[in-house]
């Protein structure tokens, strides 16, 4: 019920921590001015800063980050009710989809909260973004392998129990299935474990294991649910393979 304040500069506390006054709200605010000891520059850039707060709106569907530059009066909003999906949708607005809505997936398991969201486009390039406790993981971890993993598997079986592949000589590889595909992958864990010094990537092992289940049961379960909609997005993945295997010829 009260409100705390307390100085530092360069690491060091200014004056001891003082009561400031009575309040109802929770929470911390935080003012700071970059020190140009350390910094080689202290100017701000609007867009750098846009991004991840932007990324964390999305992973943290319903939660409102403002932006103000007291500079120029520039502002931004940025509040999404749909979360991955609404990430997945931003990500693909230019293109046109296989599927119209992206597939969305949660499960939960030893603590560990796991979210996936997945939509083909026409186009051939692939987009996954992977996070771990809202970090971008960029050089991907434990996560992305499971997901790449069970999505081979499940588009692989659900084309071969319908005789979708026959014409095929091969069968079809990761990278096909991967073709046109925009993912996010966001997992919250109690422990993560991550590989060097920037975060970049995921190291708990068990992690694996538990994107691997969820992608299994609840994209097989959606596949089975949506034949029409399976049918193109295995409809996409065939012409990908077919493509590889005229070009090898």
């Amino acid at each position: 019920g009260q409100v705390y304040q307390q100085s530092y500069e360069r690491g060091t506390p200014m004056r001891a921590l003082e009561v400031t006054g009575t309040t109802k709200r929770r929470g911390t605010k935080i003012t700071f001015k970059p020190d140009p000891q350390v910094f080689e520059s202290t100017l701000f850039s609007f867009d750098i800063l846009a991004q991840p707060l932007r990324e964390l709106a999305f992973l943290n569907g319903g939660v409102l980050i403002t932006l103000d530059d007291e500079r120029d009066g520039k502002n931004h909003k940025f509040h999404y009710e749909g979360g991955i999906v609404s990430f997945v949708t931003h990500l693909n607005k230019n293109k046109a989809a296989v599927n119209e809505k992206p597939i969305y997936m949660r499960g939960e398991k030893d603590g560990t909260d796991a979210e996936i969201a997945l939509q083909w486009n026409d186009g051939y390039a692939e987009m996954v973004y992977s996070f771990a406790n809202n970090i971008n993981t960029h050089e991907g971890g434990s996560h992305l392998s499971g997901f790449r993993s069970a999505l081979t598997r499940t588009i692989n079986s659900y084309a071969t129990k319908n005789n979708l592949a026959k014409d095929l000589k091969e069968s079809v590889t990761g990278d096909d299935i991967r073709e046109g595909l925009t993912a996010v992958i966001s997992v919250k864990i109690p422990h993560p474990q991550f590989e060097g010094q920037t975060k970049t990537k995921l190291g708990n092992t068990e992690v694996k294991g538990i994107v691997e289940a969820i992608l299994n049961d609840k994209l097989g379960a959606f596949l089975e649910q949506n034949p029409s909609v399976a049918r193109r997005i295995v409809g996409k993945v065939i012409d990908a393979a077919r493509a590889r295997e005229a070009a090898r010829k």
